[in-house]
């Protein structure tokens, strides 16, 4: 297989680069630094990438239908919609209003308007997190519990199977997935990541049904089967990359966020890109984002 070309589009040195999500009716590519507070959206036509500052640590995004620039946000003080052309956030929800050292993570919308998001303890590595699925008016419902760190959540194009990773427990999980009910059942092991280089973060599913993981601390970024084999790795040349999604004209670029955080000087001297968003030309289409319905 000839070499994959890799190309830094945004080099902006993120400590913490997170959720990129692809916007088919503006044609750009939005994305967080979780600690910058930041929220970046990039038009890959001009190259201009605008940044709107948050007042609190972000853990994802997801679009909602209401229109352009119109996101829904989790961050540590709970899910919020923000108007990302004014910067206008309006309180939705806070399941969570007495885990003060808890913070959101990881999160998508499914193709039924939901949006679902995991929480994490900030400061210390216990299992003190859960993951919520979140209605269109903000109402929360609690998933799963005993979780370290969520990552992964993406589905299958048939919306029968849901993905998720407890991403210190080193495993990416499956479930089987109702998606008019949005209930979880059936429980398997997707992919056991002890033997691996890096840790599980974030997920994406192409249109042939085959999950794209980033894999932090590893360097890379792996495709895997549906049922679990790895079919192709892509290394990267830098060590965090964090989250990975779809998007451009064709849906066939793969845009990765990247982190710089607990890297030494000498680590960024060799990763002058580290922190950045990259865009791999990855020969398979993806899928349109689907929409919060809030």
């Amino acid at each position: 297989m000839p070499s994959t070309k890799i190309d830094c589009i945004v080099s902006d040195g993120n400590r913490l680069g997170e959720s990129p999500v692809w916007s088919v009716r503006e044609q750009k590519l939005y994305w967080v630094d979780s600690r910058g507070p930041m929220i970046f959206r990039h038009d890959p036509t001009t190259g201009i990438t605008e940044k709107r500052e948050m007042p609190s640590i972000i853990g994802s995004i997801g679009l909602r239908s209401a229109g352009v620039g119109k996101l829904i946000v989790a961050m540590q003080t709970g899910l919020h919609k923000l108007d990302f052309d004014t910067g206008t956030l309006d309180f939705l929800n806070d399941p969570e209003p007495d885990e003060h050292e808890n913070r959101f993570n990881d999160g998508r919308c499914d193709r039924r308007g939901r949006f679902w998001s995991g929480t994490m303890n900030e400061t210390r590595r216990d299992p003190t997190g859960s993951l919520y699925r979140f209605g269109s008016q903000g109402e929360a419902t609690k998933m799963l519990g005993d979780i370290i760190v969520p990552n992964s959540i993406c589905w299958s194009p048939d919306d029968r199977t849901m993905y998720f990773a407890d991403t210190y427990r080193m495993q990416i999980r499956s479930f089987k997935f109702d998606a008019d009910s949005g209930t979880l059942s059936k429980e398997t092991l997707f992919a056991e990541m002890r033997d691996r280089p890096g840790r599980p973060d974030g997920s994406t599913v192409d249109a042939e049904g085959f999950l794209w993981n980033a894999e932090y601390n590893g360097g890379r970024v792996v495709r895997y089967t549906p049922d679990g084999r790895i079919d192709r790795v892509i290394d990267l040349p830098v060590a965090l990359p964090t989250s990975c999604a779809f998007g451009g004209a064709d849906l066939e670029t793969l845009y990765v966020t990247s982190a710089t955080q607990r890297l030494g000087p000498d680590d960024l001297a060799a990763q002058p890109d580290a922190g950045g968003v990259f865009a791999i030309r990855a020969g398979v289409s993806g899928l349109p984002e689907p929409e919060f319905f809030g």
